[in-house]
Parts: structure tokens; sequence; C-alpha cells
């Protein structure tokens, strides 16, 4: 006996196509954001306040009915404001700390990078679906690793010598006095760099097993304070020498293969007294909790392309995932042999734990 299929209220199916909509606007919007920020074009109208369409071509060299096309899209997804009486084009304070301002903690143009990487490796993410899940960080476009180095910059830049260091009992002092310093999974060595700036008696090493990333970070280490400070070499988490008095997991501990093994490695080679540094995406505890934070929607998506397949492209495949929260940190601490496991501060973005054997 057939049965008849229950069709969807009308009203259900218009919210679900509109739902839809606005993901579609939302990633061409995102589109948009990174041809202005390549152009040039958010830190002109920063820097001179309203211009018309020709006046921004012309500040950025650009052809001026692409410019003009730009402009009435970015003012129709309401980031721009468009005043008819003069047809012109502004960028508000508060939007420009978003666009334009690279030192502001909440500028986000650049790392649309990050999401770039995600389209483009949709059929890779696929294979990887259909076999062993596994796709390794290095086997991204270059995009990812300059996107992701731009998307934590800011937030390193304001919270983690303001902020996330002194929130940690003693770290300070040991780093005013004179700290060994490793930062695990440096990527492109802003966090490295920035250390080594703010402690100007401390030394930094940061180790990326990706070589072009380290490639990258040398290149941003030559421009700093700290150039005869703070270096940077090829090494996995689990394959490094020396003895540190900080080892630091950077937004990176829950991508490794086996994060038991790398808190193992962190323990045997910090100093009697050292402390491990974590910054995590913030997340709560338990998917069904989770699901209605306010990131949640993007660490989960960014995490199935990213962070997921790097994890179980390499040994132990532990796979913890951008959202696996405090108590999931807590328990690789644990199975690791660490004493003592903390969380010291947190933002939006994200949260802080410190680890003591």
């Amino acid at each position: 006996m057939a049965t008849q299929e229950t069709q969807p209220d009308q009203s259900a199916i218009e919210a679900a196509t509109m739902q839809m909509v606005g993901y579609l606007t939302g990633a061409a919007l995102s589109a948009g954001v990174m041809l202005g920020s390549k152009l040039g074009y958010y830190k002109s109208l920063a820097e001179s306040g309203p211009l018309t369409a020709k006046e921004l071509a012309e500040r950025a060299g650009a052809n001026e009915r692409i410019t003009r096309e730009w402009l009435d899209g970015q003012a129709a997804g309401k980031i721009l404001t468009y005043n008819a009486s003069d047809d012109t084009y502004d960028l508000d304070a508060a939007s420009a700390m978003v666009f334009a301002n690279e030192d502001s903690p909440v500028y986000l143009a650049d790392g649309i990078g990050v999401i770039r990487a995600m389209f483009t490796d949709v059929d890779h993410i696929r294979d990887a679906a259909r076999g062993d899940g596994g796709f390794a960080w290095s086997d991204h476009e270059e995009c990812l690793f300059t996107g992701t180095g731009r998307f934590f910059r800011p937030g390193y830049l304001n919270h983690l010598t303001p902020e996330w260091i002194p929130s940690i009992d003693g770290l300070e002092d040991k780093l005013n006095a004179g700290a060994n310093v490793l930062d695990v999974g440096c990527g492109v060595g802003y966090s490295s760099v920035m250390i080594a700036e703010a402690y100007p008696n401390a030394t930094v090493k940061g180790i990326d097993y990706h070589a072009g990333s380290i490639d990258l970070a040398r290149e941003n280490a030559r421009s700093s304070s700290a150039a005869d400070r703070v270096s940077f070499d090829v090494a996995s988490a689990t394959n490094y020498h020396g003895t540190y008095d900080l080892i630091c997991f950077f937004d990176c501990l829950h991508d490794l293969g086996d994060p038991v093994g790398a808190a193992q490695q962190a323990r045997n080679h910090l100093a009697d007294d050292g402390i491990v540094m974590m910054v995590e995406p913030w997340a709560l505890d338990g998917r069904a909790a989770n699901m209605d934070a306010p990131f949640a929607p993007l660490f989960y998506s960014a995490s199935t392309f990213l962070c997921v397949p790097n994890s179980l492209s390499q040994d132990t495949g532990r796979a913890l995932g951008a959202q696996s929260g405090e108590a999931q940190m807590r328990a690789v601490f644990e199975e690791a042999g660490f004493g003592s496991f903390n969380r010291t501060i947190e933002t939006p973005f994200n949260i802080v734990y410190a680890a003591r054997p």
C-alpha cells in the first residue's frame, strides 16, 4: 500500500528558501569583501570619507564601472551607506574596524581566504568523506595559510600579550626574566613574533610541519623588531628538541592527529616549572548545548573542511574538531599526565587554557 507523502507547509518552504538565499547572499558578499580588500576600496573610503564611484576608482586605480557595481552590491548588503543626494558611498567608523583597520580587534576582511580555501577544496573533501576522511592541511591552497594567519592576527595582536598571557599566573614574570618559548603549529608566525616583540628578554622559536608556512613566518619575522630573537623551523608537534619555559598551542591542538602525544611531547620538553598555554576556539561542552553557540555554524563548517580532515590524515586521528570544548581539552592533558589544567580567560572567539606538569 503506497504511503501518501505529506507536503510541507508553504510558509515552511518559503522560510527554508529565504534561509538559503541568505546564505548565498552572504557567500556572494564575502567574495566582494575579498575583492574590496585586495583593491584597497575599504581603506580608501575609511581614509577619505564619502566618495563617488569615479573618485574611488581613481584612488584605487580601478575600472569605474566595476567599482560602481561593487559599491552598489556593498551598499545593498548594508556594508556601505549610499547617499543618493550626492551619489556617494560611505564606510562608517564601526564598519571600518571590521573591513579597513588591520589592527582592529574585529578586523575580518582578510580572513575570508579561509572560506575561499573551503570552496576550492570541496571536491577533495568529498573524496576524503568517501574514503578515510583524511586531507592534510599542507594539501590545501595557499590562500588557506595566509588567510588563517590574517584571520587570527587581530585577536593575537589585541589580546595575546595585553590579556591572555597576564591571565596565567607567573607567566609574565617568566617572559620578562628571559623565558625560552616554543610556539607549536605557529603557521605564518604572527603569534611568535608578537611574543618576542612584547618581551625583549625572551627567545621564541616557532615550529610547523608545513614548510610553506615556515617560509612565510620567516618573511614576517624579518620586518619585526625582534628578528634576532625569533626563529622558525619545520618540525611536527611530536618531534622537536630543547627545553622550554613556555610551550604554546595557538588554535591548533584540536587539528592534530595525536593531541595527547603532542601534550606528552610538551611535558617532556618543559622546564621544571614550565607552562603549556593553549588558545582554542570558543565552545560549550557537548554538541547539543553547543548548537546554539553564536559562532558554532562557522566553526563547525570550517572544521568539516580543515580541522577534522587534517587530524584524520595523521597517525591516531583523534579528530577533536574546532568545537571540542573544555572537557575534551582537559581530558587530553590528563591523559598526557599533567597535574594541573585550568581555563584562564576568554573572548567571544577564544578560550585560553594553562597546563602544568
